[in-house]
């Protein structure tokens, strides 16, 4: 078995190992690596669609993860104190 062969097995090892994640976080760890894996088998067996998939593909896993972890970064920002409406009624 070559390198290249051997990186491509690696890469659909680590996408099997992501369907056994129960874990958010765990998924999307193995999805980055999975995806670094097919880039560099994209790479090496020069196939352009696994290798253009696995790039747009690895942000969207690192922003989902980041997500997991930091759940905060979904929330909107609060407006600027000056910009927020007080919903009672003023009173005289």
């Amino acid at each position: 078995m070559d390198l290249q062969d051997a990186v491509g097995y690696l890469a659909s090892a680590l996408v099997l190992a992501t369907f056994c994640m129960r874990d958010m976080a765990a998924l999307r760890v193995l999805a980055i690596a999975s995806n670094l894996a097919f880039i560099a088998y994209g790479a090496l067996a020069g196939i352009g669609p696994v290798l253009l998939l696995h790039a747009l593909l690895l942000p969207l896993n690192a922003v989902r993860l980041a997500q997991a972890a930091w759940p905060n970064l979904r929330r909107p920002r609060p407006r600027r104190s000056d910009e927020v409406s007080d919903p009672r009624p003023q009173s005289p």
